[in-house]
């Protein structure tokens, strides 16, 4: 028999903000492969001789291929192990859920998606703001700051990115972001828009920190360092908001 796969959105780093589906899954798993953001106290919930597995991708870090990532769930999965994918933050967003999906689809096996908190949700909470606002913050938008190749995206909607009205976040943005201000100041976004930078989000190593946009494109010119990070900007971001 084949097994099956639960992917699990572990949220933003505090195992506090597991859902009690996530720790039901982690409790029964067979399996657990999670990524670098995603282990710490969180794996404490995994059972006893549960195979631990880290698959994790950071930049600027010797990482296993997606590709491998992939097959290594195929290969535990037809074993008929129930197997947790252990994803930080929510899996849906930037995780590279797309492609596990269809390398388990593709040896027919079955599959779950646990969602989670994702770490502008967390961010935001952290700083004691919301993400939208009646009127002055419309909508909210993700976006991330880099490619597969590490570079700032091609093709980005600069217009929509450059709307005061909206609340941006942009994840795995701090080394392309004074890029991105640039193409932003250029589109008619004020270089004093308010910028929320938030890194290592609900775990003791938390670090907010507000910025003008260009403020903080400057800084992090200097010092991006290597802590997860994203970073927030619109009118919310103000620590008046």
């Amino acid at each position: 028999m084949t097994g099956f796969v639960s992917f699990v959105s572990s949220g933003p780093g505090d195992p506090e903000l597991l859902t009690l589906k996530a720790v039901n899954r982690l409790q029964s798993a067979d399996a657990v492969l999670f990524d670098d953001l995603s282990s710490g106290p969180i794996l404490g919930h995994a059972r006893d001789g549960a195979d631990l597995v880290g698959v994790g991708k950071r930049a600027g870090r010797a990482s296993p291929k997606q590709d491998h990532v992939s097959q290594l769930l195929v290969d535990y999965a037809i074993t008929g192990q129930k197997v947790v994918r252990l994803k930080s933050g929510d899996a849906g967003v930037f995780g590279r859920l797309e492609e596990e999906i269809v390398a388990l689809r593709a040896a027919g096996i079955d599959y779950e998606i646990i969602p989670g908190v994702t770490a502008a949700s967390a961010a935001a909470a952290a700083a004691g703001i919301p993400l939208t606002r009646r009127l002055t913050a419309r909508r909210v938008q993700y976006v991330t700051g880099h490619d597969v190749t590490g570079e700032l995206p091609e093709g980005l909607n600069m217009a929509a990115l450059a709307d005061p009205g909206a609340t941006t976040v942009v994840y795995m943005g701090k080394r392309t972001f004074a890029g991105l201000v640039n193409r932003l100041i250029e589109a008619g976004l004020p270089a004093e828009t308010p910028a929320l930078l938030a890194e290592a989000v609900s775990t003791p190593d938390q670090r907010l920190a507000r910025h003008t946009i260009a403020e903080l494109a400057e800084y992090l010119t200097n010092s991006a360092g290597t802590t997860p990070a994203l970073i927030l900007y619109g009118a919310l971001a103000s620590p008046d908001a």
